[in-house]
């Protein structure tokens, strides 16, 4: 991401300051924090952080707030359709769609460069800010430094921090302009620190990588992004499709790859009845399972999207919402009602498979990548179609076990 003063810096940065977190250095309150500060300036400045950097540390206090925040993230635990429904509004699609027409010139040329079309950054724009509508006004630096000496974070905020301090060294924000999201995102399209400062671009020509301000240096950077994390130029990143009634659901995953001609045998078609049967490579995204809505991934989503934000969720609400905006029609909800659960049921859930040996990363009541696979192992021996998405009827199976 961000070119920090050379490769060096970036190296011995993650090893001083993840180091420091992995030796317990680290705090659940206001208690010890003014020391923490007092430790990362000195970390900061032999990592070659200048003055102006440095003194953005001056007066900053500990923000328990921002921790509550950390705490009580349960909107990824909605159903696919619930959230997009809320997020891909048709307000938005209709806003989006008028200013890819009015901004043609700018998004021509940053396809151009980048080879990144311009709903799919329009899309991110929409989800992230409304727009730039609200881009957050919690300054950077205190959010920041409180999750970097909060113990459930560190390494990752503190690799934030100090790149959030070689940003505002470089000149590239003043400190007025350094707030954002809660947990440090930054501008139209929420970069965080580290992204900014090694893959920004200035797109605007007038010196400065402003992502708060210059609306052409915030889409040009979520391009260059997207090129960073794999988008290949000019390429598809999601159909919406039609699946039979039965097929071979374990093989709808995001992690398995088939060409469009497999999917084709299987009986997969396209909203238009045909699907182009040739050997270009997708994946099956069932977001509610194999009753619900269907897309073909492709690896511009497995790859960019999914790294643009790890949340399945977000990231096939994104991609759809950026087909709307490219002109697609609205998606059907499937074939049948999917009894989808809750967050708390989710939790259920994911202390059941912890049980029965499973390892499920975090229980957050959210479907993560873990926890789908642990779903898909428990329907395959139980006999389930293997689609990797729990419903209320799985939940009371495994209850019943």
């Amino acid at each position: 991401m961000r070119r920090l003063r050379c490769a060096a810096m970036v190296a011995v940065a993650l090893l001083t300051v993840g180091g420091s977190a992995k030796a317990a250095d680290c705090g659940n309150s206001a208690k010890g924090f003014d020391g923490f500060l007092k430790s990362f300036a000195s970390q900061a400045a032999a990592q070659g952080i200048g003055k102006r950097g440095l003194s953005a540390l001056n007066g900053v206090q500990y923000q328990p707030g921002i921790i509550k925040k950390d705490r009580a993230q349960s909107i990824f635990s909605q159903a696919f359709l619930e959230f997009q429904s809320r997020m891909a509004t048709s307000g938005r699609i209709k806003k989006g769609r008028a200013l890819l027409d009015k901004n043609r010139k700018l998004f021509d040329a940053i396809q151009k460069k980048y080879g990144v079309q311009g709903p799919v950054l329009i899309a991110f724009w929409a989800l992230e800010t409304d727009f730039g509508g609200y881009m957050g006004d919690f300054p950077t630096i205190p959010s920041l430094a409180t999750l970097a000496w909060d113990c459930r974070r560190p390494d990752k905020f503190r690799e934030q921090l100090m790149a959030a301090l070689d940003l505002y060294d470089k000149g590239d924000l003043d400190l007025e302009d350094m707030k954002g999201a809660w947990a440090g995102e930054i501008g139209h399209t929420q970069f965080l620190p580290k992204e900014y400062d090694e893959t920004a671009v200035d797109f605007d020509g007038d010196g400065h990588r402003n992502l708060r301000r210059s609306v052409p240096d915030a889409m040009a950077s979520s391009a260059a992004l997207l090129i960073k994390h794999g988008w290949q130029a000019n390429q598809p990143w999601l159909q919406e499709v039609r699946v039979p009634a039965d097929l071979p659901w374990d093989q709808a995953d995001i992690a398995i790859q088939h060409p469009r001609s497999q999917w084709a045998k299987w009986g997969v078609k396209a909203v238009d009845g045909k699907l182009k049967a040739d050997n270009f490579p997708a994946s099956l995204l069932l977001p509610m399972g194999k009753d619900g809505p269907a897309f073909l991934a492709y690896e511009n989503f497995t790859q960019a999207y999914l790294l643009w934000n790890e949340s399945l969720i977000y990231s096939t609400t994104a991609a759809y919402l950026a087909t709307r905006i490219a002109g697609a029609d609205a998606l059907s909800p499937g074939r049948a009602n999917v009894n989808s659960l809750d967050f708390n049921q989710i939790i259920q859930l994911q202390k059941i498979l912890v049980g029965m040996g499973y390892d499920v990363g975090e229980i957050d009541g959210k479907i993560g990548k873990a926890t789908r696979a642990a779903i898909k192992d428990v329907q395959m021996k139980i006999g389930w179609p293997a689609d990797s998405y729990p419903t209320v009827e799985f939940l009371k199976k495994l209850k019943r076990s």
